[in-house]
Protein backbone atom coordinates (compact mmCIF):
# COMPACT_ATOMS: atom_id res chain seq x y z
CA UNK A 1 0.00 0.00 0.00
CA UNK A 2 1.47 3.38 -0.91
CA UNK A 3 2.69 5.53 1.97
CA UNK A 4 1.86 8.79 0.19
CA UNK A 5 -0.61 10.08 -2.33
CA UNK A 6 1.88 10.22 -5.19
CA UNK A 7 1.93 6.41 -5.43
CA UNK A 8 -1.82 5.84 -5.71
CA UNK A 9 -2.85 4.28 -9.03
CA UNK A 10 -5.24 6.59 -10.82
CA UNK A 11 -6.54 7.78 -14.19
CA UNK A 12 -7.14 11.32 -15.44
CA UNK A 13 -9.90 12.26 -17.87
CA UNK A 14 -10.21 15.36 -19.99
CA UNK A 15 -13.87 15.28 -20.90
CA UNK A 16 -14.55 11.80 -22.29
CA UNK A 17 -10.89 11.10 -23.08
CA UNK A 18 -8.41 9.39 -20.76
CA UNK A 19 -5.22 11.43 -20.90
CA UNK A 20 -3.02 9.72 -18.31
CA UNK A 21 -2.96 6.58 -16.19
CA UNK A 22 -0.51 5.29 -13.59
CA UNK A 23 0.70 6.59 -10.26
CA UNK A 24 -0.67 9.94 -9.18
CA UNK A 25 2.81 11.41 -9.53
CA UNK A 26 2.94 10.27 -13.17
CA UNK A 27 -0.58 11.49 -13.90
CA UNK A 28 0.01 14.90 -12.35
CA UNK A 29 3.31 15.26 -14.21
CA UNK A 30 1.66 14.34 -17.51
CA UNK A 31 -1.18 16.80 -16.99
CA UNK A 32 1.22 19.61 -16.08
CA UNK A 33 3.44 18.89 -19.10
CA UNK A 34 0.71 18.48 -21.72
CA UNK A 35 -1.89 21.08 -20.75
CA UNK A 36 -1.19 24.80 -20.84
CA UNK A 37 -3.50 25.57 -17.93
CA UNK A 38 -4.97 22.60 -16.04
CA UNK A 39 -7.21 24.98 -14.09
CA UNK A 40 -9.09 25.89 -17.27
CA UNK A 41 -9.56 22.30 -18.43
CA UNK A 42 -12.32 19.97 -17.19
CA UNK A 43 -9.88 17.44 -15.72
CA UNK A 44 -11.14 14.71 -13.41
CA UNK A 45 -8.76 12.30 -11.69
CA UNK A 46 -10.06 9.05 -10.18
CA UNK A 47 -8.49 6.58 -7.78
CA UNK A 48 -8.34 3.32 -9.79
CA UNK A 49 -9.28 1.19 -6.78
CA UNK A 50 -12.25 3.14 -5.42
CA UNK A 51 -13.18 5.65 -8.17
CA UNK A 52 -13.08 8.37 -5.54
CA UNK A 53 -12.18 11.70 -7.19
CA UNK A 54 -8.78 13.15 -6.34
CA UNK A 55 -8.59 16.93 -6.22
CA UNK A 56 -5.25 18.40 -7.26
CA UNK A 57 -3.95 21.90 -6.68
CA UNK A 58 -2.07 22.54 -9.94
CA UNK A 59 -0.72 25.93 -8.89
CA UNK A 60 2.97 26.50 -9.39
CA UNK A 61 5.55 24.28 -11.03
CA UNK A 62 5.32 20.52 -11.46
CA UNK A 63 7.86 20.05 -8.66
CA UNK A 64 5.81 22.25 -6.35
CA UNK A 65 2.65 20.24 -7.05
CA UNK A 66 4.40 16.91 -6.45
CA UNK A 67 5.98 18.20 -3.25
CA UNK A 68 2.56 19.12 -1.86
CA UNK A 69 1.28 15.65 -2.70
CA UNK A 70 4.26 13.88 -1.13
CA UNK A 71 3.67 15.79 2.11
CA UNK A 72 0.06 14.63 2.27
CA UNK A 73 0.02 11.31 4.21
CA UNK A 74 -1.99 8.45 2.79
CA UNK A 75 -4.66 7.03 5.10
CA UNK A 76 -4.17 3.38 4.12
CA UNK A 77 -2.28 0.68 6.05
CA UNK A 78 1.36 1.39 6.81
CA UNK A 79 4.21 -0.68 5.42
CA UNK A 80 6.89 -2.20 7.61
CA UNK A 81 10.62 -2.08 6.91
CA UNK A 82 10.46 -5.31 4.89
CA UNK A 83 7.90 -3.73 2.58
CA UNK A 84 4.97 -5.91 3.70
CA UNK A 85 1.72 -4.72 5.31
CA UNK A 86 1.64 -5.41 9.05
CA UNK A 87 -0.24 -8.51 10.14
CA UNK A 88 -3.17 -7.29 12.20
CA UNK A 89 -4.43 -9.64 14.87
CA UNK A 90 -2.23 -12.64 14.00
CA UNK A 91 -0.45 -14.13 17.06
CA UNK A 92 3.33 -13.91 16.80
CA UNK A 93 3.96 -17.30 18.36
CA UNK A 94 1.59 -19.46 16.34
CA UNK A 95 -1.49 -21.26 17.65
CA UNK A 96 -3.26 -19.83 20.68
CA UNK A 97 -5.76 -21.87 22.66
CA UNK A 98 -9.21 -20.47 23.24
CA UNK A 99 -12.65 -21.53 24.40
CA UNK A 100 -15.29 -22.64 21.89
CA UNK A 101 -18.85 -23.35 23.04
CA UNK A 102 -20.80 -25.84 20.92
CA UNK A 103 -23.74 -28.16 21.32
CA UNK A 104 -23.05 -31.89 21.77
CA UNK A 105 -24.08 -32.69 18.18
CA UNK A 106 -21.57 -30.15 16.92
CA UNK A 107 -18.75 -31.72 18.92
CA UNK A 108 -19.72 -35.19 17.71
CA UNK A 109 -19.62 -34.07 14.09
CA UNK A 110 -16.28 -32.30 14.53
CA UNK A 111 -14.68 -35.32 16.20
CA UNK A 112 -15.78 -37.54 13.31
CA UNK A 113 -14.00 -35.40 10.72
CA UNK A 114 -10.51 -36.27 9.42
CA UNK A 115 -7.90 -34.59 11.59
CA UNK A 116 -10.23 -33.99 14.48
CA UNK A 117 -12.05 -30.93 15.79
CA UNK A 118 -9.18 -28.41 15.70
CA UNK A 119 -8.17 -29.14 12.11
CA UNK A 120 -11.77 -29.09 10.93
CA UNK A 121 -12.51 -25.79 12.66
CA UNK A 122 -9.44 -24.17 11.11
CA UNK A 123 -10.48 -25.37 7.66
CA UNK A 124 -14.03 -24.10 8.12
CA UNK A 125 -12.78 -20.71 9.26
CA UNK A 126 -10.36 -20.43 6.33
CA UNK A 127 -13.14 -21.32 3.89
CA UNK A 128 -15.47 -18.74 5.44
CA UNK A 129 -12.76 -16.09 5.28
CA UNK A 130 -12.12 -16.85 1.62
CA UNK A 131 -15.82 -16.52 0.79
CA UNK A 132 -16.09 -13.25 2.74
CA UNK A 133 -12.97 -11.81 1.07
CA UNK A 134 -14.38 -12.69 -2.36
CA UNK A 135 -17.69 -11.05 -1.49
CA UNK A 136 -15.90 -7.94 -0.23
CA UNK A 137 -13.82 -7.72 -3.41
CA UNK A 138 -16.93 -7.95 -5.57
CA UNK A 139 -18.79 -5.37 -3.48
CA UNK A 140 -15.88 -2.93 -3.62
CA UNK A 141 -15.65 -3.36 -7.40
CA UNK A 142 -19.39 -2.79 -7.70
CA UNK A 143 -19.18 0.42 -5.66
CA UNK A 144 -16.16 1.70 -7.60
CA UNK A 145 -17.91 1.01 -10.91
CA UNK A 146 -21.04 2.77 -9.71
CA UNK A 147 -19.10 5.87 -8.59
CA UNK A 148 -17.28 6.20 -11.88
CA UNK A 149 -20.42 5.59 -13.96
CA UNK A 150 -22.32 8.19 -11.95
CA UNK A 151 -19.57 10.78 -12.38
CA UNK A 152 -18.76 10.17 -16.05
CA UNK A 153 -21.69 8.41 -17.72
CA UNK A 154 -24.79 9.69 -15.95
CA UNK A 155 -26.19 11.19 -19.16
CA UNK A 156 -25.19 8.31 -21.45
CA UNK A 157 -27.90 6.18 -23.10
CA UNK A 158 -29.05 3.15 -21.07
CA UNK A 159 -27.24 4.45 -17.97
CA UNK A 160 -29.98 3.42 -15.52
CA UNK A 161 -30.46 0.04 -17.21
CA UNK A 162 -26.70 -0.56 -17.01
CA UNK A 163 -26.73 0.24 -13.30
CA UNK A 164 -29.54 -2.25 -12.74
CA UNK A 165 -27.58 -4.90 -14.62
CA UNK A 166 -24.51 -4.11 -12.50
CA UNK A 167 -26.40 -4.58 -9.24
CA UNK A 168 -28.23 -7.71 -10.38
CA UNK A 169 -25.00 -9.28 -11.58
CA UNK A 170 -26.14 -9.60 -15.20
CA UNK A 171 -22.75 -9.23 -16.88
CA UNK A 172 -23.91 -10.01 -20.43
CA UNK A 173 -26.58 -7.29 -20.34
CA UNK A 174 -24.27 -4.86 -18.57
CA UNK A 175 -21.55 -5.09 -21.21
CA UNK A 176 -24.12 -5.01 -24.00
CA UNK A 177 -25.64 -1.78 -22.69
CA UNK A 178 -22.34 0.09 -22.37
CA UNK A 179 -20.66 -1.14 -25.56
CA UNK A 180 -21.45 2.02 -27.55
CA UNK A 181 -20.36 4.48 -24.85
CA UNK A 182 -17.34 6.75 -25.30
CA UNK A 183 -14.43 4.30 -25.76
CA UNK A 184 -12.14 5.53 -22.97
CA UNK A 185 -14.97 5.71 -20.45
CA UNK A 186 -16.31 2.31 -21.52
CA UNK A 187 -12.86 0.73 -21.28
CA UNK A 188 -12.30 2.14 -17.80
CA UNK A 189 -15.68 0.80 -16.69
CA UNK A 190 -14.74 -2.60 -18.10
CA UNK A 191 -11.57 -2.55 -16.00
CA UNK A 192 -13.44 -1.57 -12.85
CA UNK A 193 -16.18 -4.16 -13.38
CA UNK A 194 -13.65 -6.92 -14.05
CA UNK A 195 -13.58 -7.87 -10.36
CA UNK A 196 -17.36 -7.74 -10.17
CA UNK A 197 -17.70 -10.02 -13.19
CA UNK A 198 -14.57 -12.22 -12.96
CA UNK A 199 -15.88 -14.50 -15.69
CA UNK A 200 -15.22 -11.72 -18.18
CA UNK A 201 -17.52 -10.82 -21.04
CA UNK A 202 -16.34 -7.27 -21.74
CA UNK A 203 -17.00 -6.27 -25.31
CA UNK A 204 -14.50 -4.46 -27.48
Amino acid sequence: MPSDLTKIACTAFLGERAIASGTLAHVVSTVKETLDDPHLSPILIFDDATSQPIEIDFRGTKDAVLKRLSQHPHTGPTVDQAGSPPRVGRPKLGVVAGEVTLLPRHWEWLKSQPGGASVTLRKLIDEARHVREKQNTMREAQEATYRFMTAMAGDFPHYEDALRALYTGDSARFYQLIRDWAPDIRDHINKLAGKMFPEGGAMP
